[in-house]
């Protein structure tokens, strides 16, 4: 897929289920055992068109998460590179233990794409809402998490995924008319995080939709002489460590931001790896509460709980004048 001014505006437009959906056609054509696999959500998932084009490649198992894992898991043992999908809390909690078993324990290259995690999901729900899934699914050894910035990232992350050994939970945040953070084509490699911007001040470590609302703090701190770096980790689990440890040892601050809940997710992995280092550095978590809110429109929800770009913004304000 190329990565171009034209379809970077319309990939932001589609939002990251319909993009995924794209990204997977174009894999099928290069990759004969890639599979797409979907819990009788094809539509939802953006796989309707390759479901038609590409017959023999689609799974569809109905609404049944468990039996979808297990499923990808034979085929992966037989060499196919299956790419399961369900809404977030479905395929997280509901084949919790089939994840642990056959591809954490087994290490069966299936890549489980977890649609509308955090808010997306707008007026279905906290029954739909992927609030805690990253704390469900970094607790399985051996199990990777990435969780693309933007529509853009989407599109490399499927493509790096096909390439990746081991089991992996893509996390897809954010809705249509989603926020662009790239521009143009750019190195991208699991595991490694991407500093997008410089700043002295203060260090925002986001992942997924976080990413484009940190970027619009930071502008915002800007005016009012905070320079703050914004550095989009993308994969969650395993942490690039090195990453984080140059910020520590720059002696800045830090605040980690997420579409989660607080407990379990990136702040939480950050603050467990800070507590191995000698070399301490302040660091706030900012995500959701721990609780189930209200239900309402997505842009609505995200200021709601204080993760627009202005929340954050003063959050990391507050957070540096209490330092």
């Amino acid at each position: 897929m190329d990565i171009n001014e034209t379809n970077v505006r319309l990939w932001s437009r589609f939002g990251p289920r319909a993009v995924y959906g794209q990204a997977m056609l174009a894999l099928a054509e290069k990759c004969p055992n890639v599979l797409a696999m979907s819990a009788d959500l094809s539509n939802a998932s953006g796989l309707a068109p390759f479901s038609r084009k590409y017959p023999k490649q689609f799974i569809n198992t109905g609404i049944a998460e468990q039996n979808l894992i297990g499923v990808s898991a034979g085929l992966a043992k037989e060499g196919f590179i299956p790419f399961v999908s369900s809404f977030a809390p479905f395929v997280s909690m509901r084949a919790s233990e089939q994840i642990r078993m056959e591809l954490g324990y087994m290490q069966f290259n299936v890549r489980v794409v977890a649609l509308g995690s955090g808010l997306a999901m707008s007026f279905l729900g906290n029954s739909h809402y992927g609030l805690e899934d990253i704390a469900v699914m970094r607790t399985i050894p051996g199990l990777t998490i990435v969780s693309p910035s933007d529509c853009v990232e989407v599109v490399k992350v499927i493509q790096a995924a096909e390439r990746y050994e081991g089991p992996m939970y893509i996390r897809l945040t954010g809705a249509v008319n989603n926020p662009i953070v790239n521009t143009t084509d750019y190195e991208y490699e699991i595991g490694k995080a991407i500093k997008l911007n410089k700043g002295d001040d203060v260090v925002i470590v986001s992942t997924g939709s976080m990413v484009a609302k940190s970027l619009d703090a930071a502008k915002i701190l800007a005016k009012k002489g905070i320079h703050a770096e914004v550095v989009n980790m993308h994969t969650i689990k395993p942490l690039d460590v090195d990453a984080l440890e140059e910020i520590v040892n720059a002696g800045k601050p830090m605040v980690s931001v997420e579409e989660h809940t607080v407990i379990g997710g990136l702040g939480s992995a950050i603050a467990e790896h800070l507590t191995t280092l000698k070399k301490k550095t302040p660091h706030k978590i900012i995500g959701l509460k721990d609780e189930f809110g209200k239900t309402a429109e997505y842009e609505h929800l995200i200021k709601l709980h204080g993760l627009n770009g202005d929340s954050i913004a003063r959050k990391v304000e507050i957070f540096l004048k209490l330092m």
